[in-house]
């Protein structure tokens, strides 16, 4: 493959004096070395983005929706070459890395070119104050300026797009910092927006090591920071926007749990449960990494999951017959072993998995748990590998408290075949998403919210609620200004004080009663000669 091997500014591809090495992680073996910016570089990037802000904020939002639909054109012609480069340089299968990475981003593209003009039109609303009823008023989505996206190695192309998309479509401009791990793919997105036609400046696609990050968090000029990633960096990025007082959104970890109802399909749970938990070899914010089953499935489920997971095919994720590649980094595969190392010492078993595989790669296999209990660190703290605890409840309302006690909360399944039971999952799981009968994969669907609670972070993107967590939503009027005094304008006499005294009474009282301050209203001043009587009469049923 050829890879761009230097950041893209202002259209531009720029070199810089540092380097960041990527590594395939099933090989251990040298992908390539990119030229990489300090903190120089990152300013200069943040400047690009600024210059170009002003035209590109102008710009016709259909103007905007044609560039995306280029880059879907683009992306949908070269998406097995983007492909392979996901699995290339994070590890999973070839297979999957369409189905997680390249198939959410094209519907993402998909649907903000196509919708965007419709939900960034202006939004008008009626006063609801009867002394306002003139106005024309409503909400305006206006872009916000320069905002910093920071971006993690485990979905390269998922999670991007789903923030860099809306928020250039809204309008904005963007330093996009991919993870290092996964910087050749982050490179490649950038290239694929320059060929689009993206006007220059507009994302600015930095190679930046993570240790100068802060150069992007601490200039004045970005407004607004997207950071996915681990709860401690999240905080870090947190601290630092708000020392300057700008909004910091934060996609963290995650613990998700998984409530199995007595009553559940067993085949359907079993595999759902094996896909979530192990897909993207357990590096997902969102796997399946606690399952609380009632007793009467708990053995017979263990046993399915147990024989469904002995099939999976670990190796070399560039194979078509390959289920799980390795771990995107030697790091993370050490946590992983660590703390299931910890559950074994302290009485759980390992019923598949549970050792590290000899031989190169990042490689750990999928690992069904079992004998667990919640005091554990595999089932208080993000695992973020191929890891399914399984414990067994007594009823639904066990699972459920149980499932809810964590410092975690971005998504929740239910497995029943009750509404009655999935209704009551749905309402008392606490979390950003939950589903039922299913797991994780909401987030491909770009209608759906996605994002969490406490520390699994702050925000949501995705569909409608995402793209206005990338705009100024701005109330605005227009009064026609043809009064000589509005109603509550100096000054502040005895008539005015009976004037209020009669009318808040009849604006929000209730019963006929409320009508006996009429008369008083009416005898006054400010009543005769500054309220407008026809838009009061039209808008009399109000008092009602």
């Amino acid at each position: 493959m050829n890879f761009l091997k230097q950041s893209i500014i202002a259209n531009r591809d720029v070199a810089g004096p540092r380097s960041i090495t990527s590594i395939n992680p099933a090989t251990e073996e040298v992908i390539a070395t990119v030229s990489a910016l300090d903190g120089e570089g990152a300013a200069a990037a943040v400047e690009a983005a600024k210059e170009a802000f002003p035209e590109w904020s102008q710009t016709p939002v259909e103007e905007r929706q044609k560039i995306l639909a280029r880059w879907l054109e683009i992306m949908l012609a070269e998406e097995e070459e983007l492909a392979r480069l996901v699995s290339m340089e994070g590890g999973k299968p070839v297979a999957e890395a369409h189905l997680v990475d390249v198939f959410p981003a094209l519907a993402t593209l998909s649907y903000y070119s196509e919708h965007l003009k419709q939900m960034l039109a202006f939004r008008p609303v009626k006063p609801d104050q009867v002394l306002f009823a003139h106005w024309e008023a409503g909400y305006r989505f206006d872009p916000l300026g320069v905002m910093a996206v920071i971006t993690p190695w485990n979905y390269p192309v998922t999670i991007p797009m789903g923030e860099i998309v809306p928020a250039l479509g809204a309008g904005n401009t963007l330093v996009f910092k991919p993870a290092s791990a996964t910087v050749l793919v982050g490179l490649a997105l950038g290239d694929m927006a320059r060929r689009a036609g993206m006007p220059p400046g507009v994302l600015n696609t930095v190679a930046l090591p993570g240790s100068a990050t802060d150069a992007v968090l601490d200039n004045p000029d970005v407004v607004k920071v997207l950071f996915t990633g681990s709860v401690d960096v999240g905080r870090h990025v947190a601290r630092r926007c708000a020392e300057r007082i700008i909004p910091a959104q934060l996609e963290l970890g995650g613990k998700d749990a998984a409530v199995v109802a007595a009553d559940a399909r067993l085949e359907r749970t079993a595999r759902g449960l094996v896909w979530g938990a192990f897909v993207n070899t357990g590096q997902t914010c969102a796997s399946i990494e606690r399952v609380y089953a009632e007793r009467p499935i708990y053995d017979p489920l263990v046993r399915r999951i147990v024989d469904l997971t002995r099939e999976l095919r670990m190796g070399d994720p560039s194979l078509p017959n390959t289920d799980i590649g390795p771990m995107t980094s030697k790091g993370q595969r050490d946590i992983v072993a660590r703390q299931v190392e910890d559950a074994l010492a302290g009485g759980a078993r390992a019923l598949t998995g549970g050792e590290l595989p000899e031989g190169p790669g990042f490689f750990y296999p999928p690992t069904v748990l079992v004998d667990v209990d919640d005091s554990m660190e595999v089932m208080r703290e993000e695992t973020f590998g191929p890891v399914l605890p399984i414990t067994a409840v007594d009823s639904l309302d066990e699972a459920i408290r149980r499932a809810n006690d964590s410092n975690f909360g971005l998504t929740a399944s239910g497995w029943t075949r009750s509404k009655a039971t999935a209704a009551r999952l749905q309402r008392e799981l606490d979390a950003g998403t939950v589903t039922i009968n299913e797991h994780l994969v909401t987030a491909a669907e770009v209608t759906g919210s996605w994002g969490g609670v406490r520390e699994s972070g702050i925000g949501r993107t995705h569909g409608q609620f995402g793209l206005y967590n990338m705009v100024n939503i701005k109330y605005v009027i227009r009064d026609p200004g043809d009064d000589e005094a509005m109603p509550w304008y100096y000054p502040y006499d005895e008539d005015f004080g009976q004037f209020m005294r009669a009318a808040m009474p009849l604006m929000y009282g209730r019963g006929l009663g409320k009508f006996a301050t009429l008369g008083a209203l009416a005898l006054t001043g400010r009543f005769r000669r500054r309220v407008r009587k026809g838009t009061m009469l039209a808008n009399f049923w109000k008092f009602l």
